[in-house]
């Protein structure tokens, strides 16, 4: 294949060159152990250090703040563990139906062990009642965990909101932001919240490295235990290399954070508004304004994403039809179906996320191909009784 054309960036990203370049150097000459007594291995605190400062500057918290973990998933289940297990009186959690399965096979797993977790529901655009999410909030509830932007239709929560209304009621409130970075501005100090979780193969960094925003004063008790690393934070010996890209990555998000909300954006408006204006029965998936600038989910009637996806590989376009952590699944999307759209809804819609690397060309190439797919699926499709080829 010549060429990929990649419309999958909230599934993972790719690693950035400048990423490479930063971290090669601790996978051939500086591989030591930072734990090490003699300088060969400890010169390698330094650099995680760095990388620290670096990642900390990314969400305007301090360097003491960050924890350096395996991925997003570990960040958490680490963030809900802590919350029970510093207040084991508190045995309930408030969080959303449209949550990563990272949170909510958590959630699941945490009711067989005797915990009460209510899932928030959210309206037909993806958007969440604050009312009820402060009704919910009871004198036994551990913490709040509210996603900043949801993976599959990019739909932005009011994560300052929720986090004052936690401080209001004296519980803790974690978000996961892992879909965020580079391109909304994350400023911690401001959302005020306890706990928040990035992973960095979301914004060209590699896979196997995330991090774990821990407020100053927070109380924590360590989720995976043994050595001293992280400050006894997290045990493990550090992946020296990823944290370094991590950092590195960090920085780029910043410095190209306005190319997401201008550039990135305006193609993927073009993308979007073609396909919905092209392409009749077509829809929309979640509210229009309050939204990642990369990231479009639509829902086309009477065909199977499965079909639409299977077809856009055969021409090398890479996209899905939701969370990366569900395919393979036979169930529809669990956050389209909250949102009100039926199985056979939800199991039309493709998510179509974008980065700084898409070009005109990719998305000239998409509109070329996709409009001709979709009318080729609708004329042998049983769903589509009125179709006149199917009448």
């Amino acid at each position: 294949m010549s060429k990929v054309y990649y419309f999958d960036n909230n599934a993972t990203t790719r690693v950035a060159p400048e990423v490479v370049e930063a971290m090669v150097p601790f996978l051939s000459e500086l591989w030591g152990n930072p734990s090490s007594a003699y300088q060969f291995g400890s010169q390698l605190g330094k650099h995680i250090e760095n990388a620290r400062a670096k990642a900390a500057a990314l969400i305007n918290a301090e360097p003491k703040e960050i924890t350096f973990t395996s991925c997003g998933t570990e960040s958490d289940n680490t963030a809900l563990q802590n919350a029970l297990v510093v207040n084991p009186g508190k045995r309930h959690i408030v969080t959303t139906g449209v949550e990563h399965s990272a949170i909510i096979n958590q959630c699941e797993f945490l009711k067989t062990q005797g915990c009460e977790v209510t899932f928030l529901p959210v309206d037909s655009q993806g958007r969440l009642d604050l009312h009820l999410l402060e009704r919910s909030i009871r004198p036994d509830t551990a913490i709040v965990s509210v996603m900043f932007a949801n993976n599959e239709t990019g739909v932005i929560f009011p994560i300052k909101e929720i986090a004052a209304i936690c401080r209001s009621q004296k519980v803790l409130v974690h978000t996961d932001a892992t879909q965020v970075p580079g391109k909304v501005k994350i400023d911690v100090k401001d959302l005020d919240v306890d706990f928040l979780t990035l992973s960095a193969h979301k914004f060209h960094a590699p896979k196997g490295i995330g991090l774990l925003y821990i407020k100053r004063r927070v109380k924590f008790q360590p989720y995976i235990m043994g050595g001293h690393q992280e400050r006894g934070r997290r045990a493990g010996t550090e992946n020296v290399a990823s944290i370094v890209g991590l950092g590195r990555a960090a920085e780029l998000a910043v410095e190209h954070i306005n190319d997401e909300n201008t550039r990135v954006r305006a193609l993927r408006d073009r993308m979007e508004e073609t396909i919905l204006h092209t392409i009749p029965d077509t829809l929309l998936i979640g509210a229009k304004e309050e939204r990642l600038p990369n990231t479009s989910n639509i829902g086309f009637q009477y065909v199977e994403a499965e079909a639409i996806l299977m077809l856009l590989d055969q021409l090398g376009i890479c996209a899905s039809s939701g969370s990366a952590c569900t395919t393979g699944s036979l169930a529809p999307s669990h956050v389209l179906t909250a949102m009100g759209l039926t199985p056979m809804q939800a199991r039309g819609c493709v998510r179509l996320s974008l980065s700084r690397y898409n070009t005109e060309e990719d998305i000239d190439y998409l509109l070329a191909h996709l409009p001709g797919i979709i009318s080729r699926l609708r004329s042998i499709s049983p769903l589509n009784t009125a179709h006149p080829d199917n009448a």
